[in-house]
Order: structure tokens, then C-alpha cells, then sequence
């Protein structure tokens, strides 16, 4: 039987993100939420799943909002109001700037947020948009340290390991003529008959914030759209997929 791990990153990001991927826990088939613990609307987003079983990991952040350590001492990763550097910054730097040491410090403290605000660890920890190895490691590092599940990052599709379990990625939501239902109907033809795909999106509704500060912005209520439609639902009960967490794993 193949299995299915269905992920929506960025809770926190926006109310907009926070109401789409309630919408698609509540009613639709999402089982794993990456939380960005130091993002101003976290707490709206937990609020809004307060009573779900859903699986809670950490969106580890270094591109988005405002940091939870002082900017003076993790300064390879922050501008000169404070704020993280935006994720083109990191993209357009010549190597990677980011130092290991501030991005373990960074990943720390937003580790201790979501205890804080979760009340226990995160099931697993991941990484938001940026493919920096320094930062990388520095999630890897912290998750290991700690004895949480670390989720390496996959640019599109690949093949990871997640404890002892090969899985494959399939994340298509930056592609110019990406079809929600398509793309996940694709990601489980695609691999073995006993595997493990882990779905990556980005449910959310578009407000003002997510408009001004993310370059994803209509595939978010697509994919909300997609999770929580009938003819989804009724796909996975008929292929007989197994809809797992990362606790399953």
C-alpha cells in the first residue's frame, strides 16, 4: 500500500495562510503543519487548529519577518533595520553568506517558541525556502541534538530519507502550469506500490501581507480548493492510499 504524507508549510505567515490551511485540516487531507514560530500571526494559526490532532512541526525561518534572536548577533542573516534578509538576498549572494553558528542560534530559538507556545517538541522540523547548506546543517544539527525528526529539503521532486524510510518529494507549486490535483495524482503513479510520497504545499487564502511579501500567491487557494474537494477525498479512499504523519514514519 502505497502511503501518503500530506504537508502544508507556513502557519504563522499570514491570517490569510492561517484560515486556508485550517480550512484544509479541518476538511480536507492535510495531517502535517510547519509551523514559523516567529512570525506576528503564530498564534492566530494555533488558535485556529487548537483542537485537531494534526501533526505540528517546525517551519524553520530565516527569510521571513523578524527574528527571535538579537539581529547583532546573528548579522549574516538579518538587514540593517533587523528584519531577515528577504529570500532573493540569499539568492543573489555570490556563495552562501549564511554562518553556521547563527543559524543554529536562530533555529534554537525558534525551537524554544514553539515549545512555548505548543507545549511540547515539534513532531519533525524542516526548512522554509532557502537552500543554503550552512542552513541546512543548522536545522539537521538542532534536530538531532534534540531527538526530532529532521525532513531534509528537496528542491521539486527527489528522493529523501526520513528515519529509516525512503520518500519521495513532490512539491510542484512554483511551476508556471502547476494543477493541484494533477500533480498529486502524478506524485503517487510515480513511485513504487509500497512507497512513501510526501506532498509539500501551501494552502492559504491571499491578503494584503502574502501579496507584498511571497512571491506564491494563487496556488495557495488552489490547493486549498483541491484538499478539501469531495472528488480528492473520494480518490484517496478508492486508490487506497494511506494518509500517515511523520509520527507514523
Amino acid at each position: 500500500m502505497k502511503k501518503l504524507l500530506m504537508r502544508a508549510d507556513d502557519l504563522g505567515y499570514s491570517e490569510g495562510v492561517n484560515y486556508g490551511i485550517a480550512k484544509s485540516v479541518r476538511e480536507g487531507i492535510i495531517g502535517n503543519v510547519g509551523v514559523m514560530t516567529n512570525m506576528s500571526t503564530v498564534v492566530h494559526g494555533l488558535n485556529l487548529l487548537g483542537d485537531t490532532e494534526v501533526c505540528l512541526g517546525l517551519h524553520t525561518n530565516i527569510c521571513a519577518g523578524n527574528p527571535l534572536t538579537d539581529p547583532s548577533r546573528i548579522s549574516s542573516i538579518t538587514n540593517n533595520n533587523g528584519a531577515f534578509k528577504s529570500s532573493s538576498e540569499y539568492r543573489l549572494a555570490q556563495e552562501d553568506c549564511v554562518v553556521l553558528e547563527e543559524a543554529i542560534l536562530e533555529t534554537e530559538a525558534q525551537l524554544k517558541k514553539f515549545i512555548e507556545l505548543v507545549g511540547k517538541r515539534p513532531c519533525y522540523m524542516d526548512v522554509h525556502a532557502i537552500a543554503s547548506d550552512n542552513f541546512l546543517m543548522a536545522a539537521e544539527i538542532v534536530a538531532k541534538k534534540h531527538g526530532i525528526t529532521y525532513s531534509p529539503f528537496s528542491i521539486g521532486e527527489g528522493k529523501i530519507k526520513i528515519k529509516d524510510t525512503d520518500v519521495y518529494v513532490s512539491m510542484d507549486s512554483m511551476k508556471p502550469d502547476y494543477v493541484p490535483f494533477s500533480s498529486l495524482k502524478r506524485s503517487v503513479q510515480d513511485v513504487p506500490e509500497d512507497g512513501c510520497i510526501l506532498f509539500v504545499c501551501h494552502p492559504g487564502y491571499l491578503d494584503g501581507y502574502i501579496l507584498n511579501h511571497s512571491s506564491l500567491t494563487i496556488p495557495r487557494p488552489l490547493e486549498v480548493d483541491m484538499l478539501c474537494d469531495p472528488q480528492t477525498l473520494k480518490w484517496v479512499k478508492d486508490t487506497g492510499i494511506e494518509l500517515i504523519t511523520y509520527e507514523d514514519l
